[in-house]
């Protein structure tokens, strides 16, 4: 069975576009209930950013169960540490380096690392020694890597518009 951790942009991008609380909130739901089902996480990092807006998406995060956002462990600082290694040894400038280590996107390809789970994520691969992408890393370590629409169709999910209001 395989889990999930999303990046922020997948659930800002939704927020914002895809799927608003005000008129798909199937997808909302959704996310709820794999989460239970112990398919869906996001990481501490991804948290702290959704936190530091004044929105609906914010208010929705703060009322997702303890756990929906892994806190790092034993196990992830070891992947961190990896990943940190993986960085450094790449053609990308020190700044791009220390910038991706201090941002929720390593946070997150650690984590999925360490729970061999798949990230979702809208990002694509930089090709740019000025900038990591977490599909770049991914590669790197061999995690899995999937977009939001992908990780849906791979999920069957399903939003059925009910009845006219």
């Amino acid at each position: 069975m395989t889990a999930y951790l999303l990046d922020a942009n997948a659930l800002i991008t939704a927020h914002r576009q895809w799927y608003g609380f005000d008129f798909c909130p199937g997808f909302w739901e959704w996310i709820v209930a794999q989460h239970a089902a112990g398919r869906v996480y996001s990481v501490a990092r991804v948290e702290a950013e959704l936190l530091g807006a004044d929105d609906q998406l914010a208010s929705w995060a703060r009322q997702l169960p303890d756990g929906f956002f892994l806190r790092e462990s034993d196990t992830e600082a070891a992947a961190f540490a990896n990943l940190a290694t993986w960085a450094r040894r790449q053609n990308y400038q020190p700044a791009a380096v220390a910038t991706f280590l201090q941002s929720a996107d390593a946070a997150l390809v650690a984590q999925a690392q360490a729970r061999k789970s798949t990230v979702v994520t809208l990002e694509v691969r930089s090709g740019s020694p000025r900038i990591v992408k977490i599909p770049d890393a991914c590669v790197g370590l061999n995690v899995d890597y999937l977009t939001p629409y992908a990780m849906l169709r791979r999920e069957k999910a399903r939003f059925i518009l009910g009845g006219p209001t």
